[in-house]
């Protein structure tokens, strides 16, 4: 049965954008009843054209069986592909650009995520989500491997997108965006300031407004002045450098009540109290942003987007293999406002 809720105040935004402005979207784990009925919702929203990878016949057989309409639905077999010679030729220049020999091209881009992120760089699609049936390293590593980075991020991230409408203090809006929660281990401060900046402008892009970054310690403002809080402090410090204060305002380090509730900032820092909650959390370690979005979602309920890729030049997230339709529909709706944001930047490509 279909699991699709009411679009939330994160959500409507999203669709609103992409019904004026449609994108395609591919999800190479195309064989999958979860992308099937996304598909069809993401095109009776008219958010776009989906685009979905895997055998023909397979995945057409799946929508027949469960009464999926298919109308609008494009499907993909990478080996068939008029693209395929093309896209093969284009990844055997770039490995002997690298210096890299050996490589046998058709095999590698037989595998859906590597099609997939070449349709992405090459324009032929607009955003590319994957993760629902494979585990996080086989999605990021085609990604980062084929598609352009930017220049201005020193490291790919990631950022989770949160909503409830229940919890206490869960952001101004009912929205928390968390980073890193994929892919930096144990971050620099050069990392964190990149990471508080681009999560900051991100959450500014989708609020509409001056987001608020916090960059979380067990300290506040100096209280424990141990090698993690001055690190947190620093890259507080670099990350407001990078950003206009009309976008964003960077805050830390800052411990997380202090970020969310303002009674307590107002018990602890009270220059801080006047301020609305954070927005954007970042964490002082993958683990840590791992486990509180885990908990978030999984505890306290709150309803997860999955992982928007930062640090690429064209629009790329993943799922966890548990996501639910819910999250597949939303996540794949940010991606596509972020490459409306990719066009108005770069109309050429």
């Amino acid at each position: 049965m279909s699991q699709f809720s009411e679009p939330n105040s994160f959500t409507q935004p999203l669709f609103d954008q992409l019904k004026r402005h449609p994108k395609r979207i591919v999800f190479p784990e195309g064989e999958d009843e979860r992308i099937l009925r996304v598909a069809a919702k993401f095109v009776e929203l008219e958010l776009g054209v989906p685009i979905l990878l895997g055998n023909r016949e397979k995945i057409f057989a799946m929508a027949v069986e469960l009464g999926i309409s298919m109308e609008f639905v494009r499907v993909i077999d990478p080996t068939k592909s008029s693209d395929f010679k093309l896209f093969c030729d284009r990844l055997d220049r770039i490995e002997r650009y690298r210096g890299l020999t050996g490589v046998d091209v058709e095999e590698v881009i037989a595998k859906p995520h590597y099609f997939a992120a070449m349709m992405v760089q090459y324009g032929q699609a607009d955003a590319c989500l994957g993760g629902n049936q494979m585990a996080a390293a086989g999605v990021f590593r085609p990604l980062l491997h084929l598609i352009k980075p930017d220049p201005n991020v020193p490291r790919v991230f990631a950022v989770t997108i949160m909503t409830s409408e229940t919890l206490p203090n869960f952001g101004e809006d009912g929205v928390l965006f968390l980073a890193d929660t994929g892919l930096i281990p144990d971050p620099s401060v050069e990392d964190l300031a990149s990471i508080a900046a681009e999560a900051g402008m991100l959450a500014h892009h989708h609020l509409g407004r001056r987001s608020r970054v916090a960059l979380l310690s067990h300290s506040n403002h100096g209280s424990s002045p141990t090698e993690g809080a001055l690190k947190m402090k620093a890259a507080m410090a670099s990350a407001r450098e990078k950003v206009s204060v009309d976008d964003c305002d960077i805050d830390g380090e800052i411990q997380a009540d202090v970020a969310l509730n303002p009674a307590s900032a107002k018990v602890k820092l009270p220059d801080v109290a006047a301020k609305p909650r954070a927005d954007v959390l970042v964490f002082p370690s993958l683990d840590a942003a791992h486990i509180s979005m885990k908990l978030l979602r999984h505890i306290g309920g709150a309803e997860s987007y999955g992982r928007i890729i930062r640090g690429l030049t064209r629009p790329a997230g993943q799922v966890p293999r548990t996501a639910t339709e819910e999250m597949i529909l939303g996540t794949a709706a940010a991606l596509g406002v972020e490459a409306i944001q990719y066009r108005l930047l770069h109309p050429l490509g």
